[in-house]
């Protein structure tokens, strides 16, 4: 199942190089790769998140379709602010992981930065009960994320 969801990421992905969004039917890409919508679902959730730096819009019904719009370094105060309400109060180690990620393949971040970043929001560097750990990860993340950002801002 991994490499038809990596299949369909691609195939994604590759629509996307020449612009900033998509629109597709779940059904059409479902009939495309021989499966259940319900796994376009699944890539879609899981893949283009707005931890990994997309938005996606649905309309349903008989003209429905699925935008996915891949969030602009641009504007960066949008993606600043879509990041920071997605960390919110509390995040999950997975989670937080993908935005690092996410800052990584829009070179905010250098690989050392990412790694450093990832130690720092790692279960085992938060010796706490679950749900404080993820209480703490949202605000050492939420406060490397900013900084970020505003080295971005001054040009490091």
């Amino acid at each position: 199942m991994a490499q038809l969801s990596d299949s369909i990421e691609r195939f994604i992905k590759d629509m996307m190089e020449d612009g900033a969004q998509i629109e597709v039917r779940r059904n059409e890409l479902a009939q495309h790769f021989g499966c259940a919508p319900s796994q376009i679902n699944y890539v879609l959730a899981t893949r283009f998140s707005v931890d990994h730096g997309y938005i996606i819009e649905s309309r349903r019904g008989g003209g429905g379709y699925i935008r996915i719009v891949r969030m602009g370094v641009n504007s960066p105060e949008n993606l600043l602010s879509a990041l920071l309400q997605r960390i919110g109060n509390s995040i999950d180690e997975d989670s937080a992981v993908a935005i690092i990620q996410n800052l990584l393949d829009r070179r905010l971040v250098t690989l050392n930065e990412a790694r450093i970043m990832r130690a720092a929001v790692a279960k085992n560097a938060l010796a706490l009960p679950v749900s404080a750990k993820d209480v703490l990860r949202a605000s050492v993340l939420s406060g490397m994320v900013r900084q970020v950002f505003q080295n971005a801002e001054e040009g490091k």
